[in-house]
């Protein structure tokens, strides 16, 4: 399947009401969000299959993958497009075969060696970081730019940088290979998510167009 990670959002739900939840990820994909990733920690099984199911049918409007952390169960029961693991998730050698070779796996990675493992086990992307201190709830390990540039250099897959990333930051990213930027708080709690998204884009792609 082809895909562009150009702009990846990740979804956190926390603190908003579904319906308010929902017309954010409207809002963000108008503002030109390229896949989205629906990332759910907290809730049950039930849950996570229906939020799915209706995030799905907004993705779908837009042409726009949408890819299920951690869960191969709910990513076949909403029939998404894909499925993303952690580096404490499941192995990416073993989603590989239960997902088949139609659906997209991303993978997060932090070293050249665990970046490249991924890519031999099956992975069709990677997620790079946390760059910067997050917001959010995951935990996260800093990695640096350093290690950043080399693993783009070391896998042939799209890489992307995630982690406190916004339009006003990005320049750390200069030079860097990379296939686009993941945000979740940088656009989830903006003001105005498809302004944030738009501001988001027009801010990497410039960093693209220096380089």
């Amino acid at each position: 399947m082809r895909f562009d990670t150009g702009l990846y959002f990740i979804t956190d739900s926390t603190g908003f009401e579904r319906e308010e939840f929902l017309r954010r990820v409207r809002l963000a994909l108008e503002g030109g969000v390229t896949v989205m990733q629906l990332r759910e920690k907290n809730k049950t099984t039930r849950e996570y299959i229906e939020l799915a199911n209706a995030v799905h049918e907004i993705t779908k409007e837009f042409g726009v993958p949408l890819i299920i952390d951690d869960r191969i169960d709910v990513m076949l029961a909403a029939n998404c497009e894909g499925v993303h693991v952690g580096a404490e998730d499941m192995p990416v050698s073993v989603a590989r075969k239960l997902i088949g070779s139609d659906r997209i796996l991303g993978a997060t990675a932090k070293t050249v060696e665990a970046a490249s493992k991924a890519y031999e086990d099956g992975a069709d992307y990677l997620g790079v970081g946390a760059i910067y201190p997050t917001t959010t709830k995951v935990k996260t390990v800093l990695t640096s730019t350093k290690t950043l540039d080399a693993i783009t250099k070391a896998v042939p897959i799209p890489v992307n940088a995630i982690g406190g990333l916004n339009p006003g930051n990005l320049g750390i990213l200069k030079g860097i290979n990379i296939a686009g930027v993941c945000a979740v708080s940088a656009i989830m709690k903006a003001d105005n998510p498809k302004t944030a998204a738009q501001d988001l884009r027009k801010a990497f792609d410039e960093i693209r167009r220096k380089a």
